[in-house]
């Protein structure tokens, strides 16, 4: 069995957004699942059952189903993601706790999503976290290439100059923790409390022994509040 990678020579530590810095369970990743569905619909003129089956296989092939509708169907990405993040942000609250961990944390702090800025930033509000995190690395900023394709991880390293072997990222998708550790960073699996239910596909949840994963924690706040102390 091989040892996980430590945090003692960490640097700049990397955040995935939804589904990783709030909890799974407040499922508010739903909203846009069920609005991409209604944009895929509406956009190929087919039903909602036909589009929620090609939503679900463009996610698995393509990293995002806004990547499949872009390759396969020429949809512009502005018009896509400004229906899609349109929800209702309200669910979420305040995290004080998480947010003073995360300030204890030693070095650089970034975002690395698949969604929008604008998501991000309506997120990072409502939680009340934004201040502590360097910069946010969109969709828009990886040209639209979404994790888990390699080039997204090496654009996002060179343009905020992060070197891999000093860094950690956080995310709730195995699938994207490969290439970060391939490169070299300390991977952490974030999974959903057990104790609550949430609206996950069954892929979604795999990965916790994967040799990639050097943790895995169901809890963010009290794992990093241990890194900090």
């Amino acid at each position: 069995m091989t040892t996980p990678r430590p945090f003692t020579h960490i640097d700049t530590w990397v955040f995935d957004l939804d589904n990783t810095l709030y909890p799974h369970h407040v499922n508010l990743w739903q909203q846009v699942d069920a609005r991409i569905g209604e944009f895929i619909s509406a956009f190929l003129k087919i039903s909602a059952e036909e589009a929620r089956v090609i939503q679900k296989d463009y996610y698995r092939r393509y990293g995002t189903s806004m990547r499949g509708m872009m390759t396969e169907h020429g949809v512009h990405a502005d018009d896509y993601l400004a229906y899609v993040h349109k929800i209702d942000h309200s669910p979420l609250e305040p995290n004080p706790a998480m947010g003073a961990a995360i300030a204890k944390l030693p070095g650089r702090k970034l975002i690395l999503t698949n969604g929008s800025t604008d998501h991000a930033g309506a997120v990072l509000e409502r939680l009340g976290i934004g201040e502590h995190f360097e910069a946010v690395f969109d969709i828009i900023a990886a040209e639209l290439e979404p994790k888990p394709a390699p080039q997204t991880y090496d654009r996002f390293l060179r343009v905020h100059g992060v070197d891999p072997q000093k860094s950690a990222m956080f995310e709730d998708l195995a699938r994207n923790l490969v290439v970060p550790h391939q490169l070299g960073m300390t991977t952490v699996l974030v999974v959903p409390d057990g104790a609550k239910e949430v609206v996950r596909e069954d892929w979604e949840l795999e990965g916790r022994d994967a040799a990639y994963v050097d943790h895995v924690t169901d809890d963010l706040t009290g794992f990093l509040e241990k890194l900090s102390t």
